[in-house]
């Protein structure tokens, strides 16, 4: 059977279960339309980001920070199937090879599109810029809000999440302290 279809008849199942009719007019296509979202909203698990940054990998000497700051992102909790968005900063000192900037924002694209937490996915770009340029460093700093926390729970819709990841030359302080207030933030 169809996947999409699958998921379809699973969420027409939930309809009912949570006392609606399935059947009216204003939800006959709304299974279908929530898997087809669903197929984009986790479309990353097909994705390879590994091999996204090697499609454009280029020889070079420069050996200082290069950052790409203010990606947006959208992904899913996946403790209660609901958004968290905000922006991802990611910085690498090359070691010998580059790679396309957009290529970048790619792999936060393809993490972000799992079912994830903020944690996690923060060390999966890491790793992945890391394992696939072998930079001297690579810090990823995200910011986000997470409707689990908006919506229910304990309902605080101003609250953001900051989450960073380092590896090599941003163990030191004073590398951290430059990508940091590069980005405007509060180095400590």
């Amino acid at each position: 059977m169809n996947p999409e279809l699958e998921l379809a008849a699973h969420y027409k199942e939930i309809l009912s279960l949570l006392g609606e009719d399935p059947d009216r007019e204003g939800l006959l296509k709304t299974p279908l339309r929530v898997a087809k979202a669903m197929q984009v909203l986790t479309r990353g698990y097909s994705q390879d980001p590994h091999e996204v940054l090697s499609s454009a990998l280029f020889e070079e000497k420069y050996q200082n920070m290069v950052i790409v700051k203010d990606i947006d992102f959208f992904s899913m909790c996946e403790h209660h199937m609901l958004p968290f968005y905000g922006k991802a900063h990611v910085a690498y000192i090359p070691n010998g090879y580059i790679t396309g900037l957009s290529k970048i924002a790619r792999v936060v694209d393809i993490f972000s599109h799992r079912l994830q937490v903020q944690e996690r996915m923060t060390e999966q770009i890491k790793d992945c810029i890391r394992d696939t340029l072998h930079p001297l460093g690579v810090m990823v700093v995200i910011e986000a809000r997470h409707m689990c926390m908006q919506m229910r729970g304990v309902e605080k819709q101003n609250s953001i999440t900051t989450t960073s990841a380092i590896s090599g030359s941003f163990h030191k302080a004073n590398t951290r302290a430059e990508f940091l207030n590069l980005l405007k933030l509060k180095a400590e």
